[in-house]
């Protein structure tokens, strides 16, 4: 029988230590390790038994055998958060490529030096008359400061300590010294920065309807019997999904189980935490970027005492450690935020999987339109899926108009805004009803495509679109096939082919030009600089401050206004021509969110998309609301062109101060894994090739990509190139792994 060889972190408190240490594996503990586990080792030169934490298993010995140390035993004294949590850094570790000491970073947030929020008195220990005995005592010897204190303590039982050392000016040792003498005591008590800022609300419950009570009866019906499963609720927009969430969580509260709910963006934060404060009051929490470092220490420390039960906000809310999880709820499952953009690059789906696994959790997914990946594998039978169909006002989906750019403009038409779409604006501010219109910039990247017949330079071998670069090159950033600027449209040879250019900022002057008195809001990456500002442009508009909000994709997601009842959506195209494999899908989900924010309330809706391509199976998909009819055109060109969910993509990144030397190494890397891909292995290689943006603060950037219909093998060719680069110990350049990446580099 081979020898077992297991890889332990033993130390988080030294960046020196980034790399776990490798020790035997009795035979006793053969059949019981697993990854996870905390386990005794001994430890430096002095063999001194320390706790580490299992972070993989196998039976090749990177080091001297016979002197590679065993592990002493299995500590038995139960599962910590902490444990949870570095079991959870190795699988993050193994699954997405990163050094250990990033993934503890990333799910260890609060391991740092935080003062804590303390209020302390000074109270009278002695009688009133011993009190002023010793103030005699202490004017005689001419002790000033002890004076001012005992005059005070002779008339009040407790004074505030900052008061004392402040407006009386007490030094701290003057305080000690009385109280070594017995004179006072000073009393501490811990408090703990709360972030949320709500008035106490009373608890306010929604009767379910009898889908939405269906789904939560099955999920803790599951629960119950020690099946916690994984759900995808797929529910049009105004459905009632987030009260779905609030029935489990009351349920699993009841069970005395914490939940996490993670929301897409910061946006949303407010909007949501105020849904949830008046169910459960002060139990809920956030925890998010803008919170400071006391804040987010004060919300794990409640976390861990008990004193809250929900947490709420982005991707890294999923790592408040918690020590009994019962529910971990993604909202707007398919956003591309939950996936990190720095390294580790996990998604948040994923892992929240792998959480609710180490604390036996259910998992609820919702969206109105589900990522392809969430769909797919409730079509496979992994995940259950629920559909809600109706909205909770009773209001029908908003009637959608898709307008055709080309005819507008062969028409004469060259605004931004179409005749339809100026109609139905005049028509709102007449009738003092309100309006969204949404600039779809997202993936915007400098395509190339025809305002006269809607065609899209794309790679012949890639099936993405190509981007343009300032040499004059249209490029590819998935295998670097490269062709020149062109000047007129191939298809239809007209002059009319370039890049959008146009901007939020432009698009409010142009519609106050046209609209005179017109009050406007914009919500971009401009106007949400400070923490607040979110928080203060939808509340306007909730208010009806403003007749028109207009903005990027921020302003599609989770947001109610009852007076909306018109939503335009200015350029559907600009997310198509985004090269990327995801394009249809981020359109089509962006199109359906942008048209469901009409008619939300009583009032009937209507919805405009503008589109040099409105025959694209992704605008007509979307202004039908038909989901089920887009995913059964995407995965086909998915299965296709062997793109997620029907395979697996990783991307390797390169880094390099030297455009020659990063140039090089992608090369050489990507040579090693085809060789290292033949056989059974059976690895695709596209590329590599430059970055989309090849320079930024004068590091070179390239990529190329491996395809495998299974996880498993990708996973392997990353330990591999982790050899390989670790043998070659590059000096300038650092390389990163992306598994099916929600974005080209």
């Amino acid at each position: 029988m081979k020898e077992l060889y297991a890889d332990i972190i033993v130390d988080i408190s030294h960046e020196k230590l980034d790399r776990p240490f490798q020790y035997r594996v009795p035979e006793g503990f053969r059949e019981r390790l697993e990854t996870g586990m905390c386990v005794k080792v001994p430890f430096g030169n002095g063999n001194k038994p320390v706790k580490g934490y299992v972070v993989g298993l196998g039976e090749e010995c990177k080091f001297d055998p016979e002197r590679t140390k065993e592990i002493q035993g299995i500590v038995r004294d139960g599962v910590s958060v902490e444990d949870k949590m570095m079991s959870l850094a190795g699988w993050i570790r193994k699954n997405y490529g990163s050094t250990m000491i990033q993934a503890l970073k990333t799910v260890l947030p609060a391991k740092q030096s935080v003062k804590k929020l303390e209020h302390r008195t000074i109270r009278r220990n002695m009688g009133r008359e011993e009190i002023l005995s010793l103030l005699g005592e202490s004017r005689r010897k001419k002790q000033v400061a002890k004076e001012r204190l005992l005059r005070e303590l002779a008339e009040q039982e407790s004074l505030p300590y900052e008061w004392v050392t402040g407006k009386l000016g007490v030094s701290g040792q003057t305080i000690k010294s009385l109280e070594t003498a017995g004179a006072l005591r000073v009393v501490s008590r811990s408090d703990f920065r709360n972030p949320v800022k709500l008035e106490e609300q009373e608890e306010h419950k929604n009767s379910l309807s009898e889908d939405q009570r269906r789904i939560v009866e099955t999920v803790m019906e599951e629960y119950d019997q020690g099946n916690p499963g994984t759900y995808l609720i797929h529910g049009i927009t105004g459905s009632g999904k987030t009260e779905v969430y609030m029935g489990i969580i009351q349920e699993m509260r009841a069970r005395g189980r914490q939940a996490v709910v993670l929301i897409p963006e910061i946006a949303l934060t407010y909007q949501t935490l105020l849904r949830f404060y008046r169910r459960f009051g002060d139990r809920v929490s956030v925890m998010n970027s803008t919170l400071s470092s006391g804040e987010k220490y004060d919300q794990c420390q409640r976390a861990k005492n008990g004193e809250i039960d929900v947490i709420i906000g982005p991707r890294s809310a999923l790592f408040t450690p918690f020590p009994n999880i019962g529910v971990i709820v993604i909202d707007e499952e398919h956003e591309g935020s939950y996936k990190s953009e720095a390294s580790p690059k996990y998604h948040a789906r994923e892992t929240a999987l792998e959480v609710a696994r180490l604390h036996r959790a259910s998992v609820v997914l919702g969206s109105a339109t589900p990522s392809l990946e969430a769909y797919y594998r409730a079509q496979k039978g992994e995940y259950r899926l629920f559909t809600l169909s109706r909205r909770l006002t009773g209001g029908r989906l908003p009637a959608v108009s898709i307008v055709d750019l080309r005819q507008e403009l062969k028409e004469g038409n060259r605004s931004i805004f179409s005749r339809r779409l100026q109609e139905l604006l005049t028509d709102r501010l007449e009738r003092g009803e309100q309006s969204i219109l949404f600039l779809n910039r997202r993936g915007y990247a400098g395509f190339i495509s025809c305002r006269s017949c809607g065609h899209v330079m794309k790679c012949p071998h890639c099936d993405v679109s190509l981007s343009e670069h300032k040499n004059g090159r249209l490029i590819c950033h998935y295998c670097g096939y490269s062709q020149p600027r062109v000047s007129a449209c191939p298809v239809c040879g007209s002059g009319f082919i370039g890049g959008f250019r146009a901007g939020t900022q432009q698009i409010e002057e142009k519609l106050k030009e046209m609209f005179p008195g017109v009050r406007t809001l914009r919500m971009d990456a401009d106007t949400t600089r400070t923490k607040e500002s979110y928080e203060k442009i939808l509340s306007a508009f909730a208010n009806e401050e403003a007749d028109v909000l207009i903005g990027t994709q921020m302003i599609v997601k989770g947001h109610d206004f009852p007076k909306v009842t018109l939503a335009g959506v200015l350029a559907a195209d600009l997310s198509l021509g985004a090269g990327n494999y995801r394009a249809a899908e981020r359109t089509f989900q962006l199109l359906t969110q942008a048209v469901g924010r009409a008619g939300r309330g009583t009032l009937p809706g209507e919805a405009v998309i503008q589109t040099y391509q409105p025959e694209h199976y992704a605008v007509v998909h979307a202004a039908a609301q038909d989901y089920a009819g887009f995913y059964e055109e995407e995965i086909l060109y998915r299965e296709m062109m062997g793109y997620p969910p029907a395979a697996h993509m990783l991307a390797v990144q390169i880094f390099s101060r030297e455009e020659e030397r990063g140039g090089r190494l992608a090369g050489m890397l990507a040579e090693a894994v085809k060789e290292y891909g033949i056989g059974p292995v059976k690895l695709q290689i596209i590329g590599p090739a430059p970055a989309s943006i090849t320079r930024i603060n004068d590091i070179f950037r390239f990529v190329f990509y491996i395809k495998s219909a299974e996880y498993g093998k990708l996973i392997k060719a990353k330990d591999f190139l982790e050899e390989k680069i670790q043998s070659m110990q590059p000096l300038y350049e650092t390389v990163q792994f992306d598994f099916d990446p929600m974005n080209t580099l």
